[in-house]
C-alpha cells in the first residue's frame, strides 16, 4: 500500500525559505515512508492573489527554464517519491496557476493547469490566471493513478468525477483558503470546504487529500489568515487524519487502492451513470440547444 503525506505550512515573501521548509518537510515524510507528498498551492510565496498588481507578475516562470522545478525533481529521485509541485507558470503571453507531476525517478509526467479560476475580495485571481487549458487530468506514477486539481477545482463535482472516469484511485488539492471578506458576510468556509470535497470522495469512492497553507498574510494593508484544517479523505467519506487551524505539520495515511477498486465496482456508482441524459451539464443554463 503506497504512503500518502500532506504538508500544511506557512509561507513567506522570500523564496529560498519557503522552498528550503518544503523541502525540510518532504524529507520528513520520507523518512516516515511516505511515497506520495503534496505540498500546498503556490507554496513558492505569499498569497500574492490578495491584490491587483503587475509587479507579481514577475513571480511567474516558463516551464523549460523554471527557478525550483529541478530542485523538486532532483529530490523526487533521491528520495524516491512522487511530488505534485504547484507552480506560477508563464507560458508565451498567457499566465497559469499550474502543477507539475513529478514521478519518483524525478521524471517530469506532465503538467495541469487550473481549470476553475475564482475571482473576488481577497482572491483576485482572474486578475493573473488564464483559464487552465490542458482538461483534467491524471498520472499513473510509481504509486497509483492519481488525479490533481487546484483549490477552486476543489468544489465541482464534474472534476472529481472526471478524474475518477480517467482511473484516478486518488485525488489531491493543493490549497490557498481561509478568512473570507466583510462584504461576504464574514462567513467561515472551513465546513464547506471539507463538506464538497469529502462528497467528491463519497461519490466516485476514491481517496482525497487536500493540504492548505496556514498563518495570516499580509499585502499592502490587505490580511487574509489561511484556515489550516489540511486532512484526508478515505474512500468512504471518513476523515482519517486532520491538523487544525494553525499548526504547521504533515498528515499521513496509508492508501488500500485495491480494496478501494473493490468496494467501488461493488457500488455500482460507475455501472449506474447514464451519460447519455447529462447533456445539460454541456451548457451554462441548463438548457439544450439543438443546431
Amino acid at each position: 500500500m503506497p504512503r500518502l503525506a500532506i504538508v500544511q505550512m506557512s509561507m513567506s515573501e522570500a523564496l529560498e525559505q519557503n522552498l528550503a521548509k518544503a523541502e525540510r518537510f518532504i524529507r520528513e515524510a520520507a523518512a516516515n515512508r511516505a511515497q506520495i507528498v503534496l505540498l500546498p498551492e503556490l507554496f513558492e510565496n505569499l498569497y500574492f492573489c490578495q491584490k491587483e498588481r503587475e509587479e507579481f507578475f514577475r513571480l511567474a516562470h516558463p516551464l523549460e527554464e523554471h527557478p525550483f522545478i529541478p530542485r523538486f525533481q532532483a529530490l523526487a529521485k533521491e528520495l524516491e517519491v512522487v511530488l505534485p509541485i504547484s507552480f506560477f507558470e508563464r507560458s508565451g503571453q498567457a499566465h497559469y496557476n499550474s502543477l507539475a507531476m513529478i514521478d519518483a525517478d524525478g521524471s517530469l509526467m506532465g503538467v495541469y493547469r487550473k481549470s476553475h479560476i475564482p475571482d473576488g475580495p481577497g482572491y483576485e485571481e482572474k486578475y493573473y490566471f488564464n483559464p487552465g487549458d490542458t482538461g483534467f487530468k491524471v498520472w499513473s506514477t510509481r504509486y497509483g493513478c492519481i488525479g490533481v486539481g487546484i483549490c477552486w477545482d476543489q468544489w465541482y463535482p464534474e472534476a472529481a468525477r472526471i478524474m475518477a472516469l480517467l482511473g484516478a484511485d486518488l485525488l489531491l488539492y493543493p490549497t490557498a483558503i481561509g478568512s473570507e471578506p466583510e462584504e461576504a458576510g464574514g462567513i467561515d468556509t472551513k465546513d464547506m470546504w471539507q463538506r464538497a470535497m469529502i462528497g467528491h470522495a463519497v461519490s466516485n469512492v476514491v481517496y482525497l487529500a487536500a493540504p492548505n497553507r496556514v498563518g495570516t498574510e499580509s499585502i499592502e494593508g490587505t490580511r487574509q489568515t489561511f484556515y489550516g484544517h489540511s486532512f484526508i479523505s478515505d474512500y468512504m467519506g471518513n476523515k482519517i487524519a486532520e491538523l487544525g487551524a494553525t499548526e504547521e505539520g504533515i498528515l499521513y495515511a496509508d492508501l488500500d487502492f485495491a480494496r478501494a477498486r473493490a468496494f467501488r465496482a461493488g457500488m455500482g456508482f460507475f455501472r449506474d451513470r447514464r451519460p447519455q441524459l447529462y447533456s445539460p451539464l454541456l451548457t451554462y443554463d441548463g438548457k439544450t440547444r439543438q443546431g
